[in-house]
């Protein structure tokens, strides 16, 4: 069944931070529909090659979203820009990309994003294929459709110019070149985060300048992890990754902070909006956000995993985490019973085996009654260890442990 123009505008809208401008979009909607032509999605991405999250794929969500109502992705890697390196100054570690590592970085992206957008409505394009081939005639006359006053409103510019830090000249140039990719794509809607609203609105500008339909800027939050606050990052830990095991997944989602769970409705699934406006009745109508959780980490995991396989990590959690009950495949070690004799000796096994972090913090989950030692609660870190035996470390390691 098709869609109403109205319809798709709300379905479009659900979780973004910003559109420039409505009005325009519903026209490219009615133009896309009349002429029988899907408008072009423009995505810029580094090519680098990171291991994606469920904060990368608010955006991929919103490309799918545009996907599902008929119309075409373009994703650009940046290769052009990573050949020459990050010229702001701001990372250091950031060395210029030899042409093969770009190829091989690319090709992992890809491979994780097919598993949230629909390869068959995808074009991925290098921008090499067009910045390489440009003359210095060409880039004098690109440059001429912006402003040195235009660039230094640019935040990390304007910061830099007005602490007297020093911005080279070619440093301009890098809104230009992403700009100019939508102006050789016909973008239609260009997608990004908060932090790209420069450069998309240089896109805009661009376009005008040189006669063409301005694309519609499109802004999606930042995605907060586990932990409420931060935003959602490998290194803070606070991350779910696509890729993880099912069960894994799902019991992350159930970790989400209960004020964060329509947010992750809105931005990390495909659920309808109306769907959405009846869970936040339902949780002002006094829902138990835990029911709501397992719907949300239900609906995550068969994103990724499938249906069956959600079922099965739904029922692992209920069995493991809900019910307390042991896991099937907990880690399994073997230690020298010569040199672990009491619960204490135990700490540097655990640390070494990532279940702890240090000696210290094993004690202290012992004294405050987080170790369980075969399902029974222990204080005492002078218990004398079984020949076999399990240890539940917090609410959700555990490890099994046989002295020889």
């Amino acid at each position: 069944m098709k869609l109403s123009i109205d319809e798709q505008i709300k379905i479009i809208k659900k979780g973004i931070a910003d559109l420039i401008n409505e009005e325009e979009l519903k026209q490219k909607l009615i133009e896309s529909e009349k002429n029988n032509t899907p408008l072009n999605i423009k995505l810029g991405l580094d090519p680098t090659a990171p291991d994606i999250h469920l904060g990368h794929t608010v955006v991929l969500r919103k490309i799918k979203q545009f996907q599902d109502l008929g119309h075409q992705a373009i994703i650009i890697i940046g290769d052009f820009t990573g050949k020459i390196g990050d010229p702001t100054g701001k990372s250091k570690t950031r060395l210029p990309l030899t042409e093969e590592q770009i190829i091989i970085n690319a090709k992992t992206y890809t491979e994780q994003i097919f598993k949230v957008i629909d390869p068959n409505k995808t074009t991925v394009r290098f921008n090499s294929e067009w910045l390489s081939k440009l003359t210095f005639e060409d880039i004098i006359k690109i440059s001429a459709n912006t402003t040195v006053a235009r660039l230094i409103e640019r935040d990390d510019f304007h910061k830099r110019y007005t602490k007297g830090e020093p911005i080279g000249l070619h440093e301009f140039f890098y809104p230009i070149m992403q700009a100019y990719d939508s102006i050789e794509i016909k973008s239609d809607v260009e997608l990004g985060g908060t932090d790209q609203t420069f450069n998309i609105l240089m896109g805009r500008t661009m376009q005008k300048a040189v006669g063409m339909s301005q694309q519609i800027a499109m802004f999606v939050p930042i995605l907060e992890g586990l932990d409420g606050i931060e935003k959602m990052s490998k290194s803070l830990g606070n991350y779910i990754g696509i890729s993880e095991p099912a069960e894994v997944m799902f019991k992350k989602v159930m970790e989400v902070p209960d004020n964060l769970i329509i947010r992750y409705f809105e931005l990390v699934t495909d659920e309808h909006p109306d769907r959405i406006n009846e869970i936040k009745e339902e949780m002002k109508n006094g829902r138990n956000p835990r029911d709501i959780k397992l719907e949300l980490a239900d609906i995550i995991t068969s994103l990724y995993h499938g249906n069956e396989n959600a079922k099965k990590a739904a029922e692992y959690f209920n069995t493991v985490f809900q019910k307390g009950a042991l896991p099937d495949d907990m880690l399994e070690l073997e230690a020298s019973s010569d040199q672990y004799k009491e619960l204490f000796d135990i700490a540097s096994l655990l640390v070494d085996n990532k279940l702890v972090q240090t000696n210290s913090e094993f004690r202290r989950l012992v004294k405050q009654g987080g170790v369980q030692m075969n399902q029974e609660k222990t204080n005492d870190l002078n218990a004398k260890l079984p020949e076999e035996f399990v240890l539940k470390i917090g609410k959700k390691k555990f490890v099994k442990i046989k002295l020889v």
